[in-house]
């Protein structure tokens, strides 16, 4: 049986090396899952702090959330959106009680997609006035499409893919005057991420985005929330705009919503989503029965399992472990709940590749940090294992 398994394996390696095209590059296979955990295809358990990108806000394979997807995989996957299904219903009415007043909801695949719908219907609602231009931030992320790709304010991600899609333009993060200093008679919205996570864990200052908030209130402008990562409680409320007491007039969701299993959405006030009719913007996967069902199966884990309290809990103990770790190397221990970042002056690439090693998987983000996104539901004793990693990396 092990000589058979570790044949497929090879096998699988080889397939993946000759057959799927080479934008990520991968060093080992994860076979299986399990709550903070996760195997590859040796037997060796890691410490996932990464959580799949910020998607596994409760852990790999929960169970509440498996349940909902094995039942209704087995009722009913996918009708289109030509026709009601009562999960899109009944996940969209949470969305908005958890936090968005008087919002509605389109349905969606990705963040990068979410994003998409939040600049088309911005660009909607400015188009009657000639509005169309958006401010977004330097060292933002908005995803890979060719419009989401405009907004980013990281360059590195559009090269070879020039021209940019016109109607952007990119200021400092955290400077207000630079935002308001950029908008003119065509801008139609400000766009921006309440904590920035590929541009390196960089938080919004709660004086900034009020000023932000009045200034779009003041010109009649969109504000626009990318909460794709930093959403669905990963800072330690559900949505990371109600620790700063601004709410957006648009919000883009996706990577943990469903816990793992592909969906997006963005929502708006009532009196901007109406811009969009029938017909004016569409998705066929957007908001399955089957994707549904896993996002609602989450969210009432937020509720029942005290999720955001551990949250917020744990991540007061990682800062402090975190902040105790003598090394030379470190700068600043910086973010917002289960979302950190350890800003070095050593070479990230190395110390990444160093934790995988010793059985922690961490990610990167900006130039020089190493970014943790553990499931919240991790506890001390996970957190105490990751940082003894960590400590032995960065002092060895």
């Amino acid at each position: 049986m092990v000589k058979e398994k570790k044949k497929k394996y090879s096998e699988a390696f080889g397939a993946y090396s000759k057959y799927v095209m080479p934008t990520y590059l991968p060093e080992v296979m994860l076979v299986k899952g399990c709550g903070v955990y996760v195997w590859d295809s040796e037997g060796k358990r890691y410490l996932d702090f990464g959580a799949g990108i910020g998607v596994c806000n409760l852990g790999h394979c929960h169970p509440s959330v498996t349940e909902a997807i094995s039942e209704q995989a087995g009722r009913l996957v996918h009708v289109s959106n030509l026709y009601m299904n009562e999960k899109q219903s009944i996940l969209a009415k949470k969305l908005v009680e958890k936090g968005f007043e008087d919002g509605m909801v389109f349905f969606c695949n990705s963040g990068a997609e979410a994003n998409e719908g939040a600049i088309k219907l911005a660009r909607k609602y400015g188009s009657a006035k000639g509005k169309f231009k958006i401010i977004t931030m330097e060292d933002s992320f908005h995803g890979r499409t060719l419009a989401t790709l405009s907004a980013t304010g990281r360059s590195k991600y559009r090269d070879g893919f020039a021209p940019d899609m016109p109607g952007f333009v990119s200021v400092p993060f955290n400077n207000f005057e630079a935002a308001a200093n950029a908008c003119d008679k065509e801008t139609c919205a400000i766009m921006l991420e309440p904590v920035q996570g590929e541009g390196g864990i960089i938080e919004a200052g709660s004086d900034y985005l009020l000023k932000i908030r009045k200034f779009c209130d003041e010109k009649g402008i969109l504000l626009i929330f990318d909460e794709v990562q930093c959403g669905v409680g990963r800072t330690g409320a559900f949505y990371a705009f109600q620790q700063y007491g601004v709410q957006p007039d648009v919000i883009s969701l996706a990577k943990a919503l469903g816990n793992g299993f592909p969906i997006g959405a963005f929502m708006a006030k009532r009196q901007f989503a109406t811009v969009l009719k029938a017909g004016s913007h569409a998705s066929t996967f957007g908001g399955t029965p089957l994707a549904c069902a896993a996002a609602i199966a989450a969210i009432d884990v937020f509720e029942k399992e005290n999720v955001l309290e551990n949250c917020r809990e744990q991540s007061e103990y990682l800062f402090a472990k975190l902040r105790k770790i003598p090394s030379k190397n470190i700068v600043e221990i910086r973010g917002r709940g289960l979302m950190l970042g350890i800003v070095l002056n050593a070479n990230v690439a190395s110390a990444k590749t160093e934790c995988m090693k010793k059985g922690l998987l961490v990610l990167s983000a900006g130039e020089n940090v190493i970014r943790l996104l553990p499931p919240l539901t991790v506890s001390k004793n996970d957190i105490d294992a990751a940082v003894s990693i960590i400590e032995n990396v960065l002092n060895p």
